[in-house]
């Protein structure tokens, strides 16, 4: 089985999603018995990618690819494919690739699964998305390839890719007959408030167990104190009380930390399946029977009220 995936940039570095994606193609390749190809768009992420296990790096050069630009990159892309021609196409399932993928996928007539959270290989391969606000886990098959796929934040483990070395194919790439009427304005800037969370080694996320508002900045200190990050529930996001980009789960992001602290969490699906690649997971919870203990590596049955004051005091001393 021949793989092709796309590894997008951010300010001339891989960008997490796509390198966590790249797990995923290891994975198919080494119970498929097949071959990984990379591309970008990218010299310095391409040089990069040398250092992990690929049969070969293709990187475009081209002014018109140094910012997004859906037409251009759909081009290069199908360039590639039509000169590659992979079995399947992997993405990493991120603000570009859902505008521009969708596109190339009708443009080249190949049947898209995004936004997938998982694979499971057996003699068939079976992609894992959620439906329904992650109510819903489905198992999506397929009887033919070429397949495209894109893969949710989180959805493996970057820190688990292997090794290797591979060779850049360095090439140009003619767009004369691309008639560019999409012109990118602005970068859009992040605001320096807001947390990219799956970046985080450590997360703290709070429930509905907290009680009220006036109870988070002893959460916000053991964060601090842990050297990690703040999450929530959606409920906590619903009123009011933290912002949206804390937000974990099915709405919102999808995380893989080293360390993830639930503080008075039930546990709902919708939560799960936004944290569940979580390298160490605790569980605090009052209620002996919450369905987010059977998830949990170290469970702690307690008010959280009482037992966040303590972690803080063991901390500091």
């Amino acid at each position: 089985m021949k793989i092709l995936i796309y590894i997008e940039d951010n300010d001339n570095k891989i960008n997490s999603n796509s390198l966590e994606s790249l797990k995923a193609a290891q994975d198919i390749k080494t119970n498929k018995n097949g071959e990984v190809y990379a591309v970008t768009f990218n010299d310095s992420v391409a040089n990069e990618l040398t250092k992990y296990d690929l049969d070969r790096v293709y990187s475009f050069k081209d002014s018109n690819l140094d910012d997004y630009s859906p037409l251009f990159f759909i081009k290069a892309m199908e360039k590639m494919i039509k000169e590659i021609k992979p079995d399947m196409i992997i993405f990493g399932h991120t603000y570009q690739t859902r505008d521009w993928v969708p596109r190339l996928s009708a443009r080249l007539d190949i049947p898209f699964i995004s936004d997938c959270t998982g694979i499971k290989i057996e003699d068939d391969l079976k992609f894992i998305r959620q439906l329904y606000q992650g109510k819903v886990t489905a198992d999506f098959t397929v009887s033919s390839f070429p397949l495209i796929l894109s893969f949710q934040s989180g959805s493996f483990r970057a820190d688990q890719i292997s090794n290797g070395s591979s060779e850049v194919d360095s090439s140009n790439i003619d767009f004369n007959d691309v008639v560019n009427t999409i012109h990118p304005d602005e970068k859009f800037q992040e605001s320096e408030s807001e947390v990219d969370l799956t970046q985080a080694d450590v997360i703290v996320s709070v429930g509905r167990g907290i009680g009220k508002e006036d109870n988070l900045p002893m959460v916000n200190e053991l964060a601090e104190k842990l050297g990690g990050n703040v999450a929530s529930s959606r409920p906590i996001v619903d009123s009011g009380w933290l912002e949206p980009y804390h937000q974990i789960g099915s709405s919102g992001q999808t995380v893989s930390p080293k360390l993830y602290i639930a503080l008075g969490m039930s546990g709902a699906i919708q939560h799960v399946v936004g944290m569940k690649g979580s390298q160490n997971i605790v569980v605090i919870n009052k209620d002996s029977n919450a369905p987010f203990f059977e998830l949990a590596d170290y469970a702690v049955v307690g008010d959280i009220l009482e037992i966040i004051p303590k972690m803080i005091e063991v901390l500091d001393s």
